[in-house]
């Protein structure tokens, strides 16, 4: 189990994501008992961001693509280039390979995506996608 003393009383357990709290029973023993509880974060590895609207989490877990059910969606691919798009559904979408920068209408920021990056637009985004490195991934409009 890999873990990481949090303080004295607790252990995160890194794998299953689940804090531990330690606590002593009375002097007369020398045993110790374990109250798991399962904890809402994900491991610094796969924190979601979210930036001008555009969310992304880095290198998710396989067990939330497979939830998700990435690697059935349908793939689209695109040579570098620079182009205007809009969203006029949500669309969630992993990238497998590619370098993107992309700029929301009306901002001088950009966010860059890349591989491993699971990224949500929001419905009736318009950007501007600057694909420095050919883009291959898997999408899910709605």
């Amino acid at each position: 189990m890999a873990s990481l003393c949090v303080n004295n009383s607790f252990i995160l357990n890194t794998h299953t994501h689940t804090i531990h709290q330690l606590s002593f029973l009375p002097a007369t023993t020398n045993r110790r008992r374990r109250i798991s509880v399962t904890i809402a974060a994900v491991s610094s590895s796969s924190m979601a961001t979210e930036k001008l609207g555009i969310k992304i989490e880095k290198n998710p877990p396989e067990s939330t693509l497979t939830q998700l059910g990435v690697r059935n969606w349908p793939k689209w691919s695109c040579p570098p280039s620079k182009f205007p798009w809009t969203y006029s559904e949500k669309e969630t979408c992993y990238l497998l390979e590619g370098k993107v920068k992309v700029t929301p209408a009306g901002s001088k920021e950009s966010v860059e995506i890349g591989p491993g990056d699971l990224v949500v637009f929001p419905k009736g985004m318009s950007c501007t996608w600057d694909v420095s490195v050919g883009v291959d991934k898997h999408y899910n409009f709605g």
